[in-house]
C-alpha cells in the first residue's frame, strides 16, 4: 500500500496553491478565451470537488485497491515485482505511463459508450467553460473505476513507490494543463502527446467532436484507435454536453446518475 499512500499524499492544500501559482498567470498570458474570468461563476463547484468530493474518491479508491491487491498478491509471483523494480527509475516511469494510459483510454471509451457509465462521466462534461480547476470536476464513481482500471496493473506488477509517485505527479499536472484556458502549441509532438487543443476538443459540444480524443497523456492511442480529432489549429467554440447535469449544482451532479430517467413518450395509438 506504499504506492497508494504516495498518491494520497499528493492531494493537499499545497497542491492547489502550487497549481494556482503556475496556472493563473499562464491563463492570463496565454489565454485561449480572453473574455473568460479567472473567478468564473462555477469555480466554486470545482473547488468543492477538489476539497470535499475528492475525499470520497480517495476513500473509494483505497477500498477498491485493498480488495483487488489482496487477490493479486495471491497469484502474482514476487519475482515479477523484483524484476520491475530492478530497472532504472526512468524506464519504470515510462513503462508505467504507457500501461496506465492504455487503461485510461479503454476506461474512458467505456464511460462514453455504456449509457449507465456515461451518466457518471457526464458530470465531468457538464463544464461549459474549461480552465485548470475544471479538471477536478469528476464523479467519484467515474474516478474510482477509471483510476482502478488504470493503476491496478501498475500496483500488481510491483512498480516502485518512486515510479508511481512520479507517474501520479505527471498525470495530475498534465490533466490540469490540458483543461487550462490556454493556447499553446506542441508542434509535431501533438500527434504523440495530449495537448490542451486535443483535450478541449474532447469537451466540445460540437457534433464532429463527439466521442473523440480519449487518451489522457498519449495522443497516439487515439490515432491507433481511430478516435483522434485534431482539425488544424482550431479550438472548439462551445463546451459541455446536452444531457449533462446542471453545471452549478454539485449535489445534483453527484445524485444525478442514480435518479430515474423519464420514459420516452409512447407512440400515438392508431384508431382501429
Amino acid at each position: 500500500m506504499d504506492n497508494l499512500n504516495a498518491i494520497v499524499e499528493f492531494f493537499n492544500l499545497r497542491t492547489i496553491l502550487v497549481l494556482a501559482l503556475v496556472f493563473v498567470p499562464l491563463e492570463r498570458i496565454l489565454h485561449l478565451h480572453e473574455d473568460q474570468k479567472i473567478l468564473r461563476q462555477t469555480l466554486s463547484v470545482d473547488a468543492i470537488y477538489f476539497f470535499v468530493i475528492a475525499q470520497i474518491t480517495r476513500l473509494g479508491l483505497g477500498l477498491v485497491t485493498l480488495v483487488a491487491m489482496a487477490g493479486v498478491n495471491l497469484v502474482m509471483p514476487a519475482a515479477v515485482g523484483d524484476a520491475i523494480r530492478s530497472q532504472h527509475l526512468v524506464l519504470q516511469v515510462i513503462e508505467a505511463l504507457v500501461i496506465a494510459d492504455i487503461g485510461l483510454y479503454l476506461a474512458h471509451r467505456m464511460f462514453h459508450a455504456v449509457p449507465l457509465l456515461w451518466r457518471f462521466h457526464a458530470v465531468h462534461h457538464s463544464s461549459e467553460q474549461l480552465d485548470w480547476m475544471s479538471a477536478y470536476r469528476v464523479h467519484p464513481v467515474d474516478q474510482v473505476l477509471t483510476k482502478a482500471i488504470s493503476l491496478l496493473p501498475i500496483f500488481a506488477l510491483g512498480y516502485s513507490t518512486e515510479a508511481v509517485a512520479i507517474l501520479f505527479v505527471i498525470q495530475t499536472a498534465h490533466a490540469v494543463l490540458v483543461h487550462a484556458n490556454i493556447r499553446i502549441g506542441f508542434g509535431p509532438l501533438k500527434w504523440l502527446l495530449v495537448t490542451p487543443q486535443f483535450h478541449h476538443w474532447h469537451h466540445a459540444n460540437e457534433r464532429q467532436a463527439y466521442d473523440k480524443n480519449f487518451a489522457a497523456q498519449l495522443a497516439f492511442l487515439d490515432w491507433l484507435g481511430g478516435t483522434m480529432h485534431l482539425p488544424g489549429k482550431s479550438y472548439p467554440k462551445a463546451y459541455g454536453a446536452d444531457d449533462a447535469p446542471p453545471v452549478d449544482q454539485p449535489l445534483r451532479q453527484l445524485a444525478d446518475p442514480f435518479l430515474p430517467r423519464p420514459k420516452p413518450d409512447s407512440p400515438p395509438q392508431t384508431a382501429e
